[in-house]
This record gives structure tokens, C-alpha cells and sequence, in this order.
């Protein structure tokens, strides 16, 4: 048995902590930060590529990993990692309210993706140095259990706890009330807006007419193109919303901005994509007349100029009534100093099939974002500064936790480099890094565009969900689901092998992305159906990706397979890093529902592994 420390210390008093604070920074930089960024206005474009290059620590991890085995002890590491950890977090914190947010922020994200690999090599061997092999066994459910709350808290609370910070620091809400009538047809003069508001104390928004009449009479699909094309062009060329991939790539070409490479290179393949892939013109739905329903335009403004290089963002969504009423453009509007003074234009349509006499209100939220991100990662800083103590005098101090600095350095370069090539020379290799490369391959493109497809206006393809509503789906129903899936996946694997489940487990990981189709093609506004299809999904990846992670561990058995499986972790980082990179690119060229059609036929190059991969079908029984 294991000497286990100078001053034995319950396990049951370091361990749960010490997981949950092992999940929180990850989740914070993968989900967090795509979700924030989201919040903030960035492009798909920007935010996959950006964020998808966090992984990149999770990637090099098995570079760095002997040198913590090496220098001072694994405790050592935990406790300076959670420091860091809680720095980068406050650095976040306070770089959000500032005009270089973006460059400031992401250079602390990369602090924290760095500091919590570290922290994971750390976590993970001193987990093995401080309990004998019993405890290890006992205690491994609840380590699982205590990085997947960090999940909830993470994905869920997290996220809810910033939406409504959102709301607490916003100006009150907004509202338009729409009725309809057949017969009465009223014409707003929006010269008549209200110039002078600022004798109102509060910053707040002005609608006009913040009552708005209807008439049921259909329109000609011309006008309500002209319309939709006169209040997107007034809202872009104002900075209310931002150009979309196309429209940036069509600007670019004008102002003569295009470099060597966007000549010759990114603006040919964009213009390939969107040819051949992208959703065609949009068509309006015309009724057997050749009529559509009528639509009129609502102005808003804000009552006085905001803080110089100060955001106000207006999210409006439906609140009550006939949902035959909808908002057809305009659903989120960037205020600021330099704008405020101008109307921007919400477009409210009727469907056509309406006839008499019915209502539907609109309710705009408004917050201040960066201040609300602001705080809930100061409080999420707070806590790593606490848990920093916690663990510097809670956590044991097992006597084989120590460094190996005795070793010369040629003796460490030399066992290092033996460990990498045995690892190369394994047998079937090529085939190995495949599968370790591809069998994500669909996932790594949805995971960075899940969150802002239920976050985007409908205007823009998405479901336009609340931050507080995707933290619900995401941190709370979409990680049960994950977690079901994959004790389900454990125990299948348990029984039959991996070799029997490992059609089945592609499966799962594969083809519930579908739910993301019917999301996109369909746009139901139900909760209940909103749930059900991400529950499916992640349900579905926790089943199959036990057959990543048990395949891994059986590819990583010999001399070396603690070194073996970080590299094998490395490839699977890598694996998600690269088509991460590119996917809110490819998104916002495609459109939403393309882009899931894409991400459902990244299963077939999967497929195509599969049959070539060699696989002992005792692996992974109980009796074996």
C-alpha cells in the first residue's frame, strides 16, 4: 500500500473541491467565452477562430507535462495554478469595461487555458500519489461527479447569473403594442420623433409609435422587400447592426482593401462556398395572389447621448399576444455615442393568413453587458481566490509527491524523446491519428456555433433565446443529458467491449446533430422543443464519446501509457482546435441551416475509419 501523507487529511475534504475547481476554468474558456464574445456583438467568424485557438494548451499539454513531473511538487502546482487561474479570471473582469477588450480579455483567456491544462496534469497525478489504489477506485465517481456540477455551474448558473446582471443594469424595458384592424390604415410620420429628450434624467429608449395600428390588407412582395431593404440598409449604414460575412467581403472589394491573400486566396474560396453551398436569395412567402402579410416600421432611439465608447444593446423579442404578429428585422440594435441621436427601425410584419382583429406586444431589453460580465467574473475570481487558500492548507502532503530535479538534463531529454517515438511507432499509427483526428470532426464545427445559433435574432438564422434561457438548456438540461449519455456509454462498454459498441457509439455521436437541422429548417419557439432537441444531442455525444476515451486508453497500453495518453489527448485537442477555427467563417457565409447540413456530413470521412480500425473485442469487459 501507499504511504499516503506526513498528516493524513479525508479525502472526502480535498477531493470534490479540487475537481470542481479542475472543470471550472475549462468550461469558462471552451463555453463562457464563445457565449460572452456572442453577447458583446462579435462576428461567428471571429469568435470561433479566436476561441478555438484556447485549445491550444490542451493541444502542446504533453510537451510541457514532464517538466511538472520534474520541477518542485504536484501540490506545489495546484495551489500556484489556482492562483493564477484566479488572476486571469480578475484580469478578465477588469478589462471587459474598456474599448480594447477583446485583445486585453483574450490574452488573460490564454492565460487561464494555460494555467488550467497545468492544473489538470497537476490534479491528475496528485490525485494518484495521495490515495492508495482502493481509495482511487472509490473516489473516482466522485471526482466525475464534481467536474461535471463544475459544468452545470459553468454552462447554467454561469450564464444565467450574467443574463441577468444583463437586465439588472439596463434601462427599463421597452415596448411596442401592435394591433391589427381590416379596416383602419394609419401612416407614421417619422419626422415627428422627438428631438430634444434630454430633460429626461435617465438614459432610456424612445419608441415611435410606441402604439402601432396594422392593416390585415396584404402588400405586394415588392413593398415589403423594399421595406426590409430600406431598414437594414438605414441600421448598417448607422451602425445599429453589423455587415454580414458577404456584405464584409463585397465592402472589402470596393474600398480596395483586399491584400495578396484575400485576392488570390480567402475571397475566392468565400465566393466558391457561397456559390455552391450558401442559402440562396430569401423568398418571401407569397400567398395565391401574390400578396404578403402588411408590415410597418417602428423608429427607437435613446433620449441622450450615452458614455463616449459605450455600447447600449437592444434585444427585442416577442413578450404576448397573437404570434401571427412577429418582428421581421431589427431584433438587436447597437446604440452609442456617435449614433444615439438617429432612429433605428424595427420591422413588424403580419402573416399573411391574418385577417381580423387581434394584438401582440414586443418587449426590448437592454443592459449593460460588459459591466455584467464584468461582475460575474470578478465573483468567479473571488471564489479561486478562496478556494487558492482553501487548498493551500487542506490539501495533504503525500511523502512520493516530490520533484526530480536530481536527473541531469540530457537524462530527461533523452527519456523524453525515447517516449515520444515508441509512441509513433505503435502499430497502426496512421489509422490511430485518424480516428483520433476525425471522429470529433462534426462536433468541433457545432460546439463553437450551438450557443450563438440560439443566442442569433431570427433575422440572422437564429432561435434568439435570452442568455439566461441558454444557460437553461445548455447548463442544466444539455449536461444532465451529457452526463446520462455517458454513464449509459460506461456501463454499455462495461458489458459488451468497446469493439461490439463501436458502430453504435459513432452513430450516437453523429446523427442526433439532426436536431440541430430541424432546429434551423423549422425555428419552433417552444421551450419544451428547444430542450428536447439539445438533450438529444448531448445525450448522444456523452454515449458516443465513451468510445473515444476507451479507445485512447486502449491505444495508449504499454510501457509509457501515462505519456502515450497525453499525446493521444493532444491529438484529440488538435482535432478540435483546427475545424473550430474556421467554422463561424464557413457559418456565417452558408447561413445556419447549411452549415448544420455541413456538420451531419462530417460523420462520413468518421465512417470511413472506422472499418480499418483494429480493436481487441475483450477490451473493455468486465472480465477482462
Amino acid at each position: 500500500m501507499k504511504q499516503q501523507t506526513k498528516t493524513s487529511k479525508n479525502p472526502w475534504v480535498w477531493i470534490p473541491t479540487l475537481y470542481f475547481a479542475e472543470g471550472i476554468p475549462y468550461v469558462i474558456v471552451m463555453t463562457v467565452s464563445v457565449i460572452m464574445y456572442k453577447r458583446f456583438g462579435l462576428s461567428n467568424t471571429d469568435i470561433a477562430l479566436y476561441t478555438s485557438w484556447l485549445y491550444l494548451p490542451w493541444v502542446i499539454k504533453p510537451f510541457w507535462s514532464p517538466f511538472v513531473d520534474i520541477l518542485k511538487t504536484k501540490r506545489w502546482w495546484i495551489v500556484l495554478m489556482q492562483l493564477f487561474i484566479g488572476a486571469g479570471l480578475a484580469g478578465i473582469a477588469l478589462t471587459l469595461p474598456t474599448p480594447f477588450y477583446f485583445k486585453a480579455s483574450l490574452a488573460f483567456f490564454w492565460l487561464l487555458a494555460f494555467s488550467s491544462a497545468t492544473h489538470d496534469i497537476a490534479a491528475d497525478g496528485f490525485y494518484m500519489l495521495a490515495l492508495d489504489d482502493s481509495q482511487q477506485s472509490f473516489f473516482v465517481g466522485i471526482r466525475s461527479t464534481f467536474y461535471r456540477l463544475a459544468m452545470i455551474t459553468g454552462q447554467g448558473l454561469l450564464i444565467i447569473l450574467a443574463g441577468a446582471l444583463e437586465i439588472m443594469t439596463g434601462s427599463d424595458p421597452m415596448y411596442v403594442n401592435v394591433t391589427t384592424s381590416p379596416t383602419e390604415q394609419v401612416d407614421y410620420n417619422f419626422e415627428n420623433i422627438p428631438e430634444d429628450l434630454s430633460n429626461i434624467d435617465e438614459l432610456t429608449f424612445v419608441v415611435y409609435p410606441k402604439n402601432v395600428t396594422i392593416n390585415t390588407n396584404k402588400i405586394s412582395t415588392d413593398s415589403l422587400s423594399s421595406l426590409k431593404e430600406f431598414a437594414r440598409e438605414h441600421n448598417t449604414k448607422n451602425g445599429f447592426i453589423a455587415l454580414s460575412e458577404t456584405e464584409k467581403l463585397k465592402k472589402n472589394r470596393l474600398d480596395g482593401g483586399e491584400t495578396w491573400w484575400s485576392h488570390n486566396i480567402s475571397t475566392p474560396l468565400a465566393n466558391a462556398i457561397v456559390k455552391n453551398f450558401g442559402v440562396k436569395k430569401e423568398v418571401i412567402t407569397k400567398t395565391t395572389d401574390d400578396k404578403v402579410g402588411n408590415a410597418k416600421l417602428v423608429a427607437v432611439r435613446l433620449n441622450k447621448q450615452p458614455e463616449e465608447d459605450k455600447e447600449i444593446v437592444l434585444n427585442t423579442g416577442f413578450a404576448k399576444g397573437d404570434k401571427s404578429i412577429s418582428i421581421g428585422s431589427g431584433e438587436r440594435l447597437v446604440f452609442n455615442s456617435m449614433n444615439w441621436n438617429v432612429p433605428a427601425y424595427i420591422l413588424v410584419q403580419l402573416d399573411p393568413k391574418l385577417e381580423g382583429v387581434t394584438s401582440a406586444s414586443f418587449k426590448g431589453i437592454s443592459g449593460n453587458i460588459p459591466l455584467a460580465w464584468s461582475i460575474t467574473f470578478f465573483i468567479m475570481a473571488g471564489f479561486f481566490i478562496l478556494i487558492f487558500v482553501y487548498h493551500r492548507f487542506v490539501l495533504p502532503r503525500p511523502a512520493s509527491d516530490h520533484g526530480s530535479a536530481a536527473n541531469s538534463p540530457s537524462d530527461i531529454l533523452h527519456e523524453f524523446g525515447i517516449t515520444f517515438v515508441s509512441f509513433f511507432k505503435k502499430r497502426g499509427i496512421f489509422i490511430a491519428i485518424l480516428f483520433m483526428l476525425l471522429y470529433r470532426l462534426g462536433e468541433a464545427l457545432l460546439v463553437k456555433l450551438s450557443s450563438p445559433f440560439l443566442l442569433d435574432i431570427k433575422e440572422f438564422g437564429g432561435l434568439g433565446l435570452t442568455t439566461g434561457e441558454v444557460g437553461f438548456v445548455y447548463g442544466t438540461v444539455g449536461v444532465i443529458s451529457l452526463t446520462v449519455g455517458g454513464i449509459l456509454g460506461g456501463i454499455a462498454v462495461n458489458k459488451k467491449g468497446l469493439k461490439y459498441w463501436l458502430w453504435p457509439m459513432v452513430l450516437a455521436i453523429t446523427l442526433p446533430n439532426l436536431a440541430y437541422l430541424y432546429l434551423s429548417t423549422y425555428m419552433p419557439e417552444s421551450m419544451i422543443l428547444i430542450n428536447t432537441a439539445v438533450a438529444l444531442e448531448q445525450f448522444g455525444y456523452g454515449f458516443g464519446f465513451t468510445a473515444y476515451m476507451m479507445y485512447m486508453i486502449y491505444f495508449s497500453e504499454g510501457k509509457h501509457k501515462t505519456a502515450h495518453y497525453a499525446i493521444c489527448t493532444g491529438f484529440m485537442a488538435l482535432g478540435m482546435m483546427l475545424p473550430g477555427m474556421v467554422a463561424g467563417w464557413i457559418q456565417e457565409l452558408i447561413g445556419y441551416q447549411h452549415f448544420f447540413i455541413l456538420v451531419i456530413l462530417c460523420a462520413i470521412p468518421t465512417f470511413l475509419v472506422i472499418p480499418f480500425l483494429k480493436v481487441d473485442p475483450d477490451f473493455g469487459k468486465k472480465d477482462k
